[in-house]
């Protein structure tokens, strides 16, 4: 690959994790969030979203195809990056290893939460209730919440620390106190979102949302 066309993709690829992925993740968490406040609001907030007019337009064009561009891209990057973590174990070089590793992660877990919640739905003709029942009914196994808190807080990670990486490659935080208050900020945003992220989670195993599948 020449050297053009490889920065031209790592841009691209750098841009579509803000913008419109970073986008998607923000709005699906706080989606989900409103599971807390019941089956009716997360309900309700669904329903809302769907709505939207040519939603599939937008989720093919604006999410689904750049995400697609980012996570295989981000493939690439992670198994021909060279990581120095074994010879310079550095903060920035352990950033830099779990970004690789979360990247991963975070496409297996998104490829597999957007088939169970966006195409079967789309599929079987689900309503946002029977989308209620069935998520509930997925997190009332242990083995999944795991793999789910794995996957959350792995996409959270990746979207935060990718963040940081995006404002020093585009010479938004050039020098290193900028960098020093940037990484301070965005573990910030890390832990802010992974608790919404696992309250909205968790709130699928309310008795709430449980007591619906003893019927």
């Amino acid at each position: 690959m020449s050297t053009h066309r490889s920065f031209f993709n790592r841009r691209l690829h750098s841009l579509l994790g803000v913008i419109p992925v970073g986008f998607f993740l923000l709005e699906h968490l706080w989606t989900n969030y409103h599971a807390t406040q019941g089956a009716a609001a997360f309900e309700e907030k669904v329903n809302w979203l769907w709505g939207i007019p040519f939603l599939p337009v937008l989720e093919i064009f604006f999410i689904f195809l750049p995400l697609m561009y980012h996570g295989v891209y981000g493939l690439y990057i992670a198994f021909t990056a060279q990581n120095n973590v074994g010879n310079f174990g550095t903060f920035r070089n352990v950033m830099f290893m779990l970004q690789r590793v979360t990247g991963v992660i975070t496409l297996i877990f998104v490829a597999i939460h957007v088939w169970q919640t966006r195409v079967q739905v789309a599929l079987d003709g689900m309503t946002a209730s029977e989308l209620s029942r069935q998520t509930a009914e997925v997190l009332s196994n242990p083995v999944n919440v795991t793999l789910y808190l794995i996957g959350i807080v792995a996409a959270i990670f990746h979207f935060s620390n990718g963040m940081w990486s995006f404002l020093v490659s585009w010479g938004i935080t050039v020098g290193p106190r900028a960098q020093r208050v940037s990484t301070w900020v965005w573990m910030g945003v890390f832990v802010i979102l992974s608790y919404i992220g696992i309250r909205a989670m968790l709130a699928f195993t309310s008795p709430e949302f449980t007591s619906v599948l003893a019927r």
